[in-house]
């Protein structure tokens, strides 16, 4: 029903089927325009749109007055019909305009070229912000994409269960957001990162299949794709292969999907992590383009270019028909680009319309080297060939950046590319100091069945049974197989170089109820916001939340964060350090 006991219908719901009909709508003042001396034209718009209503030159209404106009719905003179809107064939007449609140003058128009407005305006002035229609699609894309989810998740058996917003501090994740406790000064309460070991705790309960849309807090540096609140589809199986979690949650993203574009996008493929390294350099591979990382080692296995010589990897690359464009400027500013991400050095090479190599290091290379990488990077006349010589990750990585750098398009352009990423690695790095791995995701990831006999021996090559699902470039959440073994987690813990009293003093509270009976489970949670922006065709998160924070972590609307009253800090006690200087 969109009828109420103050309009008939909705300001975009009015077609030439209704002309004739007496109706009445609500909504705001978009425009007002003059037409003779005794008519004037006012528009009134809702969030589906608008319809012309022709009033009398003397009904006193601005933009923005918020209004109920009752007329009769007549087609519009064929000069006058307007093809952009759906209610572009018709208008209503011989009207009555109840002003039902006076405005005043917006800040800015309430139209497409608030786009250009400063943000801070737009955020401090929100409520006005929303009332535009491409932040109204925004916020029912968001509603149909959870509306979908919701649906997805009850139709394969899984239950709807809240966690708690106030958990107990570990953190060994992102920096967390931190609650002071009136009971117990000197005490606090964390903000949940995320639920995972609250949704680990079901499984030990027999809820069998969970998820929730849960709220999550990041004490992080705020980007395009990360605010300090976001909201996920949280999700845990029990008695589920990797393969059953895939497939859960693949179902419910193609879903969402299908709800919003009317398409249902194509099964997810797989890439494991070492294949997404090695072929586009970062573990969240954007599929929507070539450029990817071509193996040259063997090509410079006996040369006498220093650069090359013994380098543990060689790759490169072939920005297609890119040469012309990069001048020796453009060129200094790449190789300073690949140094900033960790290169010591970036070979580039023209290819001339003879087919020859233009490069200040081409006099080093054989004819036979150069043959090969034309060969092997497929080259062109008028392609721009980059090679990195570093150990394999830096390689991969200083050439996936650039890889993205130069070709990567903006990530809501079509078409959607979703890939499922597996098998990351249990442990990513060393600690310099302690000389002890870390962990990839988290130290609760189950490893790999066949790599378990590796654990201590070389526990760097141990996979885990984690993954990751990727649009367009961008991470949408990850998830794993968990430990349910209590001797497992002990050897995980012990390689990190955390004792059995350090694990019980830090994750006793989680780690105890294992000891009853711990079903093998594992699951995984999507960032939706990420996920609404580019279905929406937003670049920035910020664009399909209502209330969010500016990047540096402000609310221009309600202008928090703010200090408190000391007395407020005296009941909680605590005490506020002053500014350094």
């Amino acid at each position: 029903m969109t009828s109420t006991g103050m309009r008939t219908h909705r300001c975009g719901d009015l077609r030439t089927d209704h002309i004739g009909t007496t109706v009445s709508i609500c909504g705001w003042v978009a425009t007002r325009r003059e037409h003779g001396e005794h008519l004037a034209f006012i528009d009134v718009r809702d969030y589906t749109g608008i319809t012309q209503a022709v009033v009398d030159n003397s009904v006193d209404v601005r933009p923005e007055y918020v209004v109920r106009v009752t007329g009769t719905v007549a087609a519009r003179p064929a000069e006058n019909v307007n093809e952009r809107i759906s209610t572009g064939g018709i208008e209503l007449q011989d009207c009555r305009v109840e002003v039902l609140n006076v405005a005043e003058p917006p800040p800015f128009p309430i139209n497409e070229r608030a786009d250009q407005v400063a943000e801070n305006t737009r955020l401090q002035y929100r409520y006005l912000d929303l009332r535009r229609e491409r932040m109204q699609r925004n916020l029912r894309v968001r509603a149909a994409v959870n509306s979908a989810v919701r649906q997805a998740m009850e139709r394969q058996g899984f239950v709807e269960v809240e966690t708690p917003m106030l958990v107990p501090s570990t953190p060994e994740g992102a920096r967390e957001f931190i609650v002071p406790s009136r009971k117990e000064p000197g005490s606090f309460y964390a903000l949940p990162q995320s639920p995972q070991l609250f949704k680990q705790l079901l499984m030990v309960a027999g809820v069998d299949r969970y998820y929730q849309v849960a709220r999550c807090l990041r004490d992080e540096d705020l980007r395009a794709d990360r605010q300090y609140e976001f909201m996920q589809l949280d999700a845990e199986m029990s008695f589920a292969t990797q393969d059953d979690v895939l497939g859960a949650i693949s179902e419910a993203v193609l879903d969402a999907a299908e709800a919003v574009t009317g398409n249902r996008p194509d099964p997810i493929g797989r890439i494991t992590w070492h294949e997404a390294m090695n072929r586009f350099g970062v573990d969240k591979p954007d599929l929507r383009f070539g450029m990817e990382l071509v193996e040259l080692t063997e090509v410079f296995a006996s040369t006498e270019f220093k650069a090359f010589a013994g380098a543990a990897c060689i790759k490169g690359i072939n920005a297609s028909g890119r040469a012309e464009e990069f001048g020796r400027n453009k060129l200094d500013a790449l190789t300073d680009r690949a140094k900033q991400i960790g290169a010591k050095g970036l070979v580039w090479l023209k290819v001339g319309g003879d087919g020859s190599l233009d490069s200040p290091v081409a006099k080093f290379l054989t004819e036979t080297e150069q043959a090969a990488v034309k060969q092997l990077l497929d080259a062109r006349p008028g392609d721009l060939l980059l090679i990195v010589a570093d150990s394999w990750m830096t390689t991969c990585e200083v050439l996936g950046q650039l890889r993205n750098d130069l070709g990567r398009p903006p990530v809501h352009e079509g078409p959607y590319r979703y890939v499922w990423v597996v098998d990351f690695p249990l442990f990513v790095s060393v600690d310099d100091t302690t000389g002890r791995p870390r962990p990839g995701h988290h130290p609760f990831c189950h490893p790999k069945p066949e790599d378990l006999d590796r654990l201590e021996t070389d526990p760097m090559s141990v996979r885990a049974q984690a993954y990751d699902l990727v649009l367009n470039g961008w991470e949408l959440g990850s998830g794993s197989i968990r430990i349910h073994e209590a001797a497992l987690q002990r050897r995980v813990f012990n390689l990190l170089g955390i004792s059995d009293e350090e694990a019980d003093r830090r994750f006793g509270f989680f780690l105890t109820p294992f000891r009853y009976g711990a079903p093998p489970h594992g699951g995984f949670a999507f960032g939706l916001d990420r996920l609404v922006a580019i279905l929406a065709g937003e670049e920035n998160i910020r664009e399909v939340i209502a209330f969010p924070k500016t990047q540096s972590g402000s609310d221009p609307m309600t202008n928090a964060p703010t200090p408190v009253e000391p007395k407020q800090l005296t009941e909680l006690g605590v005490r506020v350090l002053p500014k350094s200087s």
